[in-house]
């Protein structure tokens, strides 16, 4: 596997001021879905019926699964970058340190807020470290690596994503209203943020 640039000559602080607080913020946001109970992403729906099946945090699988799909990409000669490689570690660190210090919140609205609150974060945390353009997260590397060899990235992204969300929820991972409601803003929230954070006009236009 052929590594990316590491810290291209261009704007390299503005990347990096995009790279970590994004990726923290990232794992901040999954922790308030994960509090608010009403449903997390496919991939977060599999970390948590992980955790709930073998008693390692949930931050613990964020790392472990992002490692050995990184793994995959070597098949397909994906080549990851300091985003990526920064992006299997902080989010699952900082999802930890939210869920150890943020309780779960009592009560209807202030689950559905901190639901609210998580998507939006999401995806303005998305829109950050993708706008760094520093490597794709490695699950969404594994998207464009299997649709590069001639498949439809929807139908990748789809297949991907129901699958890990079925083995999720066979595992005990919480899918709900919040799945839903996640799958159906995130998409509109990133393509509204990114082109205020990204670095180059290329990575608004394909943040794949």
């Amino acid at each position: 596997m052929r590594f990316a640039e590491v810290l291209p000559i261009d704007r390299p602080v503005a990347r990096l001021l995009r790279l970590y607080p994004g990726l923290v913020l990232f794992g901040f946001s999954d922790g308030l879905l994960v509090r608010a109970g009403l449903g997390l992403s496919p991939w977060d729906v599999l970390h948590q019926g992980l955790s709930r099946q073998t008693g390692l945090s949930i931050g613990t699988w964020v790392v472990l699964v992002g490692a050995l799909v990184l793994l995959g990409w070597i098949p397909l000669r994906q080549r990851p970058g300091l985003g990526t490689l920064s992006n299997v570690v902080l989010i699952g660190v900082a999802l930890d340190a939210t869920l150890g210090r943020l309780g779960a919140p009592t009560g209807w609205a202030a689950r559905v807020s901190f639901l609210v609150a998580g998507i939006v974060l999401n995806g303005v945390a998305t829109g950050c470290y993708i706008g760094a353009a520093l490597g794709p997260g490695p699950r969404d590397g594994l998207m464009t690596g299997i649709a590069a060899r001639g498949h439809s990235i929807r139908l990748t992204r789809t297949a991907l994503e129901l699958s890990v969300l079925t083995v999720g929820w066979l595992l005990g991972g919480t899918a709900g209203v919040g799945t839903l409601a996640y799958a159906l803003a995130i998409g509109p929230l990133v393509h509204l943020v990114l082109p205020l954070l990204a670095i180059d006009r290329a990575t608004a236009a394909d943040p794949a």
